[in-house]
């Protein structure tokens, strides 16, 4: 698809408790984006995002949640439910957000971008739930992986453990 010359520190989201969050807030971060959901057979990724953000966030990982009601109408709840479900469920302390669409004609601009634009190698549409963005220090999406890839992996350690090692451009 088409090459932006926009970034993604562009972007302004909700917060899962309604406040607006620059991405611009994280410059300098490697970034995790997934979009998750309550009541899907990849759940408990949650626990492994939460080990992920754990180990690396003092090493410059902020893990970023997008709950979505796209497939399976597997996140019916409101963002207090689901806030409350993450943190009592798997202890999650790291960012979540407003619960939006992460596909469809109503697409967050935030999924437009890293399905479309935000680098060709990985335009596509998101095909489930627990979808891996990662985003180097420098805002670039450098690789994506389906739900069926643990944020424990190895591919996918191994690709945040680089990109923690890099220093910011």
């Amino acid at each position: 698809m088409a090459v932006s010359n926009q970034s993604i520190y562009d972007f302004k989201v909700k917060s899962i408790d309604g406040k607006e969050v620059s991405l611009g807030e994280y410059k300098g971060k490697v970034l995790l984006i997934v979009n998750t959901a309550s009541h899907c057979g990849f759940t408990s990724q949650y626990k492994a995002l939460e080990e992920i953000y754990e180990k690396y966030k003092d090493k410059g990982l902020a893990v970023l949640g997008f709950p979505s009601n796209d497939y399976g109408g597997q996140e019916p709840g409101t963002n207090a439910e689901i806030q409350t479900f993450c943190s009592t469920k798997f202890s999650v302390k790291f960012p979540m957000f407003e619960k939006g669409p992460v596909s469809g004609k109503e697409i967050q601009p935030l999924f437009k971008f890293l399905t479309e634009t935000a680098n060709p190698k990985f335009d596509g549409k998101i095909r489930w739930n627990f979808e891996k963005f990662i985003i180097d220090r420098n805002g670039k999406l450098i690789e994506r992986f389906r739900s069926v890839t643990s944020p424990d992996s190895g591919r996918l350690v191994k690709i945040l453990e680089q990109a923690l090692a890099e220093n910011k451009k």
